[in-house]
């Protein structure tokens, strides 16, 4: 369910095999936690309802966060899904968001076309999504950038469980530091993938946030090798599909490089964006030819 898309503005949930997990992001829907409960039980008979309502537009709305049971079983330490071949053990209880970046999982296997014996660069990698679908893919080998170093260990865990770890690097640093280490290196790779964290909370920061994307995308195209891709995303919904491809634009412009987009991506059918809320049309990125 997504919030305003799906009729009921600030709730959110997401499903891992058999367990919901919610967020009730707002004091609208906070007095319905018990009826959503309710419906949810009836509506998908789940083995347990876990919410993890947090973040700052509860804070702005002046409610505490929650991690809580809702009904049913506590989920394990480590749910197990897959993805398009791909399996992934999810942490609902403290992994980011609901657990997981469910978001961008059509994304991962539509850049996943392009590594076939690319050497992949998978920069804010988190728990590695995008590095491990295009090993499946048959990309030569991947390198996964990630600052938490307990997502690290958690991509480490799944390259091992997948069979894949001996084709992956894994370097817990900041991205942009080791983005210019990487470029000062001579170091080139065939598909670079950027997903950040929002850089843009507010319509104050789109400025300072915009730099920041210009920023890590300067530094992506420097180490892409000619003819190589880059899969560039943003998920600040302050920033449009046109500002971003400004923002990119610029930065191949600095980089000195002539790029090609070759598709644009955006988030999936099930994160549907109502006409009357064109706000929920956040995610956003670029399949692009760097040449």
């Amino acid at each position: 369910m997504f919030a305003e898309a799906d009729g009921v503005p600030g709730l959110i949930v997401d499903r891992y095999a058999d367990w919901l997990v919610c967020q009730l992001s707002t004091a609208g829907v906070e007095p319905w936690r018990d009826a959503i409960v309710a419906a949810l039980e009836a509506l998908v008979r789940p083995r347990g309802i876990y919410e993890r309502s947090e973040g700052p537009s509860r804070r702005k709305e002046g409610l505490e966060s929650r991690r809580a049971l809702l009904a049913g079983d506590a989920p394990p330490a480590e749910i197990e899904i897959e993805c398009d071949g791909v399996r992934q053990w999810v942490d609902v209880t403290s992994g980011q968001k609901t657990g997981a970046y469910l978001d961008q999982r059509l994304n991962r296997t539509r850049v996943a076309r392009y590594a076939a014996g690319a050497r992949v660069l998978d920069a804010f990698s988190y728990t590695g999504g995008f590095a491990l679908a295009a090993l499946v893919a048959g990309a030569a080998d991947a390198m996964l950038i990630e600052s938490s170093q307990e997502a690290l260990s958690a991509a480490g865990r799944a390259a091992e469980r997948n069979g894949l770890a001996e084709r992956c690097e894994f370097r817990a640093a900041n991205v942009f530091e080791e983005l210019r280490r990487l470029r000062d290196d001579g170091r080139r790779f065939g598909l670079v993938v950027l997903d950040p964290p929002k850089f843009v909370h507010s319509a104050e920061q789109i400025q300072a946030g915009s730099r920041g994307y210009k920023d890590v995308n300067l530094l992506a195209l420097q180490l892409v090798e000619p003819g190589g891709i880059l899969a560039t995303f943003s998920c600040s919904g302050h920033v449009d599909a046109a500002l971003f491809q400004k923002i990119v634009a610029g930065a191949a412009l600095d980089a000195g490089r002539d790029v090609q987009i070759l598709e644009r991506l955006a988030q999936p059918p099930d994160h549907p964006v109502a006409l009357a809320f064109p706000e929920a049309e956040y995610l956003k990125g670029l399949i692009l030819r760097v040449l």
